[in-house]
């Protein structure tokens, strides 16, 4: 089976910066990018979509033409009082949640949101539930659902940062019948 991973297009706060706000809409850039990620999506077979609650992506499955299930779990990681800012703005802001936070970007959870542990364990339960179903299955998503996926194929979170996840990208993860994961594409933007 596959999960084919879509990150949303570029966000207006993707251009400026800002950490995860929930309703961002897609720039003409992040429409572009998605009308191009839609030849390659429309080349592959899958059984079922996914999508997250957030405008972001619903927008972007809508131009790829799909209709799928909202599923609560591939919302991006919860930034909570870091929400809506500039890392440069928590930094002055939050100096003191920042510093830990640097200290361990896994396990620190941000004031009123989640760690990205607390959201690798989100994430991972529905990746697990799916992949007992052996659809293949496309999630249209965000760029740390996608990395937590990734992580999942070495059954760690500790892999979260060796990935770049662009804005309009498809990531595909295979498994066998065997319960085996493999990692099939990274980062695939189509030009």
């Amino acid at each position: 089976m596959d999960i084919i991973l879509i990150r949303h297009g570029q966000t207006e706060d993707n251009v400026k910066r800002i950490f995860s706000t929930k309703d961002t809409v897609l720039t003409e850039e992040g429409k572009e990018q998605i009308k191009r990620t839609k030849s390659f999506v429309d080349s592959l077979s899958f059984d079922r979509v996914y999508v997250s609650p957030y405008s972001r992506a619903t927008e972007t499955m809508e131009i790829l033409g799909l209709d799928g299930q909202v599923e609560e779990r591939i919302r991006e990681v919860d930034f909570g009082a870091f929400e809506g800012l500039t890392y440069e703005e928590i930094l002055k802001n939050f100096p003191e949640e920042a510093k830990k936070w640097h200290e361990d970007f896994i396990n620190f959870v941000v004031p009123e949101g989640e760690s990205i542990k607390m959201a690798y364990e989100r994430v991972t339960s529905f990746l697990e539930e799916i992949s007992k179903k052996e659809e293949d299955v496309v999630l249209v998503c965000h760029d740390g659902v996608i990395k937590i996926a990734l992580s999942w194929v070495f059954d760690s979170v500790d892999y979260f940062f060796k990935f770049k996840v662009d804005n309009g990208s498809a990531n595909i993860i295979s498994l066998d019948g065997n319960g085996y994961k493999y990692i099939k594409m990274v980062n695939y933007t189509v030009k």
